[in-house]
């Protein structure tokens, strides 16, 4: 059995990291990465694990069976590393959806619980802003003071504002297409080095989704929320909360404010932490964390091949 002999963080990924096929070499050889499989299907039905595992990648695409799969793939890996491997973090935290994987696995949320949770999540963010209506678009090369100045300045053509601060010099941007557009055509003018148009079916994190906090609300009343057994860095404050009616608010207004993640990934530096791990799909935190801080350790578990970089 491996020990990790530093003071780690685990992190987990939001929606856009998904792809068919992810996690299912976790399935197939892990009992532990099965079992929450499973327990997926018994929850979501029972051609919940073909789409992961086969497709067709317009049904994973969907935001209420991305968000559901992601939290599965992420949760399985967290399982095999815990449990098989007795891998155990000091610290937590995740991007957007990722914070519910984040609390999963310290224990704060129970899988069966998340599972309909963050599916429902992802209807209610979909439902709330008509297609084409929002826009979410990523800036690179400019600090925060020029994006935030920029919005303002674009706000004359509707809403928009900072959804992620992601890592120096890269900003998300989100709210009504014309707006969004505008400030992608003052931050190109501004001298921005690149500025990209996600692919997402939703603005996410911006006032457009105020609609949704109340009906998110109503779900997490309905569900036991615990104290974290490992700090969780919450990303709507960059803080540790370990009530649980604060940990609800700040689910709640996740959906509608910035994502503090760089500045989430120093509150766990200011922790202590010195390597991060990120498991689950896709190895974007990975990246981000090399824009943010460098000198640090950092590891994405991706597929059961990375387990063998940080197993002792």
């Amino acid at each position: 059995m491996g020990v990790i002999d530093m003071k780690t963080a685990f992190l987990f990924p939001g929606q856009g990291a998904q792809f068919v096929g992810m996690g299912r070499d976790f399935y197939e050889h892990y009992p532990e990465g099965k079992n929450v499989f499973e327990q997926a299907e018994s929850v979501l039905g029972s051609n919940f694990l073909d789409m992961i595992f086969q497709g067709p990648e317009s049904s994973l695409q969907m935001t209420e069976n991305t968000q559901p799969a992601i939290l599965t793939v992420s949760v399985a890996i967290y399982q095999v590393l815990e449990k098989h491997f007795n891998l155990k973090p000091e610290g937590m935290a995740g991007l957007s959806l990722g914070e519910y994987s984040a609390l999963v696995a310290a224990g704060a949320l129970s899988f069966k619980d998340a599972l309909p949770l963050v599916q429902k999540r992802g209807i209610f963010m979909q439902e709330t802003v008509s297609a084409g209506e929002g826009l979410m678009t990523a800036i690179m090369g400019l600090d925060h003071e020029k994006v935030e100045e920029i919005c303002r300045e674009a706000a004359s053509e509707g809403l928009v504002s900072p959804a992620n601060y992601n890592c120096p010099g890269q900003i998300v941007i989100s709210g009504n297409k014309a707006a969004v557009q505008f400030a992608a055509k003052l931050a190109r003018e501004a001298g921005a080095k690149k500025v990209t148009e996600l692919k997402v079916s939703a603005p996410f994190h911006c006032a457009l989704l105020e609609p949704v906090e109340a009906r998110l609300s109503d779900q997490l009343e309905q569900i036991k929320v615990n104290k974290p057994k490992v700090p969780v860095v919450f990303n709507v404050s960059a803080r540790v909360d370990t009530d649980p009616a604060c940990i609800k608010n700040n689910l709640v207004n996740q959906v509608s404010n910035p994502i503090l993640w760089e500045q989430s990934i120093r509150k766990l530096i200011e922790l202590g932490v010195d390597t991060f791990v990120g498991l689950g799909p896709g190895n974007s935190l990975s990246r981000l964390m090399k824009r943010i801080a460098p000198e640090y350790k950092t590891y994405a578990v991706e597929t059961i091949e990375d387990v063998d970089q940080i197993v002792d």
